[in-house]
This record gives structure tokens, C-alpha cells and sequence, in this order.
């Protein structure tokens, strides 16, 4: 086949993406179950098919993957891979079920914290509605939406997040380590709220709160919403 003329059909490029990860530190069936159902339950449709890792780091030896990977599967989750994996014979036990691997992040995560300390000077502005389906990344910079950001969306920024309007979507700041970094919103009522990678749920937001204004932060190793 002559490719001299033929326009190339596809392109790997590198992207900003986010993906919830489920530390495990217990292989008691029914323990993992109880605080599964429990999570699930505060956001069902948050977490309906939801793409997921599964980090092992914590996870006692001798554990019984293939009846732990059965449950996770059984609440419509997906898992897309595995980190923090030491264990060699659980190793060949993931790899059997086709599941992949991935490296140790431990020096991506030191890497985050030596970037935490950069200080962010300039700001990216949007002014258009932030639609269902659309990313907005902000690289090194804090990100400023003056209107409204629909369900399904999602804003990532590695400084602060700043929404003058409805935040319906997601919104993760700090996405390179800094867990200074703030999301400041006049109407929240947002899927998800991530400072750092620490995140949680809509029904965190406190009533009192919910579509009015509010800043996120991030606080003894919490994420906490805070009147504006």
C-alpha cells in the first residue's frame, strides 16, 4: 500500500484524565462488601461503571484476588489495572485474569511534591458554557470559567479553579500535587470535588451550601467545603 498521499488515520497523544483509585487494606470479603455498599450507596450514579485501579499496597498476602476482583466487578465497577502490587504470586494471579500492572508511582508522587512549591502566575479564562463531555485542562495555571459548567464535564487545573456560575461537573484542582489550591465557585452543586486527589461527592456538600457559593480546600487530610 502507498502511504505517501494517504492521510494518517490515527494519533496517540498524551492526556490529562483523572480515575478513581480503591486502596485496599483488608482481605475479609464481607469487610470489603459492608464499606464498598456504603460508598456506592452515597452516589449511585457517580460510580455506575465507573473505570477504577485497584491499589494493592496495603493488601495482607495470602489474599484471594480472584473473589476480591469478583465483588469489585459485582457493584459495576471497572477495573482498568493495578498499582502497588509486591506480592510476586498474587502478581501472576492478576496477570492470569488479564488485568495489567502498572510501574510503582513513587517517583511521579515525589515528583508532584517537589512541583507543589512552583508558583502559578498567569490564569486561562473560558467564557463560554462548559458542556457535557468537555475537559478543560489548565497547565500550570489556575483556571477561571465565567458561566456555567454542565453535568459531565470536567474542569482539571494545576492551580486554583474559579467558576462564576453553576458548577454542575467536576472540578480538580491542584492537579500536580499542591494541596494549597482551591476551588471557588458562586453556585455549587459539582459531582465532584478534587483538591490534590483527595476528592469527595456531591452529598458531601452541606445543604446549607449546596447552590450557593463556596471555596473547596483542602484540610487535615480532608476535603472540606467551606462557605464563601
Amino acid at each position: 500500500m502507498n502511504l505517501k498521499y494517504e492521510k494518517i488515520p490515527i494519533k496517540l497523544k498524551g492526556s490529562i484524565f483523572t480515575t478513581l483509585v480503591l486502596y485496599l487494606n483488608s482481605n475479609k470479603i464481607n469487610i470489603i462488601n459492608y464499606f464498598l455498599k456504603q460508598e456506592i450507596k452515597k452516589s449511585p450514579e457517580f460510580f455506575k461503571n465507573a473505570p477504577i485501579i485497584i491499589n494493592l499496597s496495603l493488601l495482607p498476602k495470602y489474599s484471594n484476588w480472584n473473589e476480591i476482583q469478583e465483588l469489585i466487578i459485582s457493584y459495576g465497577l471497572k477495573i482498568i489495572g493495578i498499582v502497588g502490587c509486591h506480592d510476586f504470586y498474587l502478581k501472576n494471579i492478576i496477570q492470569k485474569s488479564g488485568l495489567p500492572i502498572f510501574s510503582n508511582t513513587k517517583n511521579l508522587v515525589e515528583k508532584k511534591k517537589k512541583n507543589s512549591k512552583k508558583k502559578f502566575y498567569k490564569s486561562i479564562f473560558y467564557e463560554n458554557t462548559i458542556h457535557s463531555g468537555q475537559t478543560i485542562y489548565s497547565k500550570k495555571s489556575d483556571l477561571i470559567i465565567i458561566n456555567n459548567v454542565n453535568e459531565g464535564a470536567e474542569l482539571i487545573s494545576d492551580g486554583n479553579i474559579h467558576v462564576y456560575g453553576k458548577l454542575c461537573g467536576r472540578a480538580l484542582a491542584g492537579a500536580h500535587g499542591d494541596r494549597t489550591r482551591r476551588i471557588f465557585c458562586t453556585n455549587l452543586c459539582s459531582e465532584l470535588l478534587s483538591i490534590s486527589g483527595e476528592y469527595c461527592l456531591m452529598d458531601a456538600i452541606p445543604k446549607k451550601i449546596f447552590n450557593k457559593s463556596a471555596q473547596v480546600i483542602y484540610k487535615n487530610g480532608m476535603v472540606k467545603i467551606k462557605k464563601l
